[in-house]
């Protein structure tokens, strides 16, 4: 068990490179990534499941795949087209199911005994993406802060 106060982050990928948010990461002090997309591809490199969990292996830094937390696609689609509302009900019919209620919980684990967990997605304003809502509610059982970090890409 960490001595570190849990503490929930949130990190999108969205024009960031993988330095960009690892830099980010390191900053936070995050211990443990959550990935928190249901298909964790990417045509960005470094952001598909694999490369991912690799690149935090060597930074020292978690890395864990929670599919039941990741929005189906239809309500990425809905999210996507401008209809906030229906994307809404989806995701919250998805965090009613027992799949990611058992997420969640292991989610709220690792944020409490293993120090700082960072939610992660590919959208970079977090009020857009449904990250948001897992932080708040982890925030909410934890009874701990969430804080949404910014990937800042590197200007060459």
């Amino acid at each position: 068990m960490s001595t570190v106060p849990a503490a929930i982050l949130t990190i999108g990928y969205e024009g960031a490179g993988l330095g960009d948010v690892l830099a980010a990461l390191d900053e936070a002090g995050a211990r443990t990534l959550i990935d928190v997309r249901e298909a964790p591809v990417s045509r960005k490199p470094g952001f598909s499941k694999g490369a991912l969990g690799r690149a935090m292996e060597e930074a020292g830094i978690a890395y864990v795949h929670l599919r039941a937390l990741g929005t189906p696609k239809v309500g990425r689609d809905a999210a996507r087209a401008g209809r906030r509302r229906e994307f809404e009900d989806i995701y919250a019919r998805r965090l009613a199911t027992p799949e990611a209620e058992a997420a969640l919980a292991a989610a709220a684990l690792i944020a409490r005994d293993e120090g700082p967990a960072c939610l992660l997605c590919f959208e970079r304003e977090p009020e857009r993406c449904h990250r948001a809502i897992v932080a708040a509610r982890l925030g909410e059982r934890l009874g701990c802060p969430v804080t949404h970090l910014a990937a800042i890409p590197t200007l060459l």
